[in-house]
């Protein structure tokens, strides 16, 4: 399901966002450094924030149009985001976090409540207060409450970046079981070139404000590789 952004810009202080771009099926990776529209672009999809010119579409369906007025609200777009920290709600036990995303009707064997926890293997944590989980933990309950959500499509925002290097490992496998079972198309934005080269299929490089559309991951990782092995800035400015 294709997404598109067709003269998308926004304004935040001194800084603009400017975006005309296609994604299609599979994961496209957003790389960049901090600061330079990552998440911005993301919360634009979700609906969370009102671009000042332009229009999105998930497929057929026009999510956002500025000059007509339109702008469905997040709950109603079909798209599950989990930003950095996952935003679990503290005073719930894992299960009712989990449950939170589940839609009253129109539920799916694909992305069951069942089917989701064991895929994501957190059926042992269901009775557990998300107080007493640890980061990698807790980024598992918080895709899997995105996912019974019954997604179009899945933005993550950096999900490990606030992990240290063994609960990266750990819970990347669980990005590829949902990569590789449910086929759900995803954004996933990271300041790590080897994430990027795990997960994605292609990679849209973001910087200043500006983002370039998708190359395969392929081109990119060489692109990595040759400006680290001699000393430059792989930026694509």
């Amino acid at each position: 399901m294709n997404l598109s952004l067709r003269g998308i810009s926004v304004r935040r202080g001194g800084f603009e966002l400017r975006a005309d771009i296609r994604f299609g099926d599979g994961i496209t990776g957003i790389f960049g450094p901090s600061g330079s529209g990552k998440t911005t672009l993301l919360e634009i999809v979700a609906g969370l924030k009102k671009p000042s010119t332009g229009a999105v579409a998930l497929g057929d369906t026009l999510l956002s149009h500025v000059s007509a007025g339109i702008h469905v609200a997040p709950r109603r777009r079909r798209i599950g985001y989990v930003p950095q920290e996952g935003s679990l709600f503290p005073h719930l036990s894992v299960e009712r976090n989990v449950r939170y995303g589940e839609p009253k009707s129109d539920r799916s064997p694909t992305f069951s409540f069942a089917r989701v926890c064991g895929l994501l293997e957190i059926e042992a944590l269901l009775p557990r207060s998300v107080g007493h989980l640890s980061g990698g933990e807790r980024q598992r309950v918080a895709l899997a409450r995105a996912l019974v959500s019954l997604p179009h499509l899945l933005l993550l925002d950096e999900p490990l970046s606030s992990l240290d290097r063994a609960r990266k490992r750990a819970v990347l496998p669980f990005l590829g079981r949902i990569r590789d079972d449910l086929r759900i198309p995803m954004l996933y934005v990271s300041h790590d070139p080897a994430e990027i080269a795990a997960l994605c299929d292609e990679v849209s490089t973001i910087a200043g404000g500006s983002i370039r559309p998708p190359e395969p991951v392929s081109h990119f990782v060489g692109r990595e590789t040759s400006c680290h092995a001699i000393g430059q800035n792989p930026d694509p400015r």
